[in-house]
């Protein structure tokens, strides 16, 4: 399962991807506008860190302006995937996209049909959101589920990357549940490597070895 990293700051990615943690990126709107820079300066950086996938997410909302801003997007590096949202015409442009050899990311799932119809018009990625569903009494990892085991009859070749991860537990329940992907902030990725009792064993043991040097 790849970890990618829902961020625009560059110095979170490094330290990331100092760590092995790094396999990919996806950006927003609102991640780009707290960097307070332009996107298309962002977005080069961010790729010139990772040769990971990196998505790069559109602000129009009918069919020719998503096509026209995602084919500029995906000018800035050959690892950019275009990220959509899912609507008619956020689908009807991922059908474009696809024609032109880009590779696109459908996001705001909520939905196991959603995920059908966007696999159908030929997302590389598509993207449900496990913590919003959590958050309206939902059970948003049952959807993770419920999507890899339609792909699989299916056979459909779109990946899952599971996208609104909170926490650890989250991470872990989505790599059970058979997710592609997981996208999550630098705070929780750097997260996973800890646990009180990793804390507790490592201060035991310095202290037996301070006591031994006496």
């Amino acid at each position: 399962m790849d970890f990618f990293a829902d961020t625009a700051e560059v110095s979170e990615l490094r330290q990331l991807a100092g760590l092995g943690l790094l396999d990919g990126v996806t950006t927003n709107p609102s991640l780009i506008a707290k960097s307070g820079r332009k996107m298309a300066e962002v977005i080069a950086e961010i790729c010139a860190i990772t040769s990971g996938p990196v998505s790069a997410e559109v602000v129009s909302t009918a069919t020719e302006a998503v096509v026209a801003e995602g084919k500029a997007l995906a000018a800035i590096a050959p690892n950019v995937v275009v990220k959509v949202p899912l609507t008619e015409d956020g689908l009807a442009a991922c059908r474009a996209f696809v024609a032109s050899g880009i590779k696109v990311n459908v996001t705001l799932c909520f939905s196991l049909v959603q995920a059908i119809v966007a696999a159908k018009s030929g997302a590389s990625y598509i993207s449900p959101f496990v913590g919003r569903l959590d958050d309206i009494n939902l059970d948003g990892m049952r959807l993770i589920r419920d999507i890899r085991e339609a792909y699989d009859v299916q056979r459909y070749t779109t990946k899952i990357l599971a996208a609104s991860m909170r926490s650890a537990n989250h991470m872990g329940e989505a790599a059970k549940a058979g997710a592609d992907a997981v996208t999550a902030p630098a705070a929780v990725l750097r997260g996973l490597t800890r646990h009180p009792l990793t804390d507790a064993g490592l201060a035991k043991f310095m202290s037996d070895w301070t006591a031994a040097q006496r």
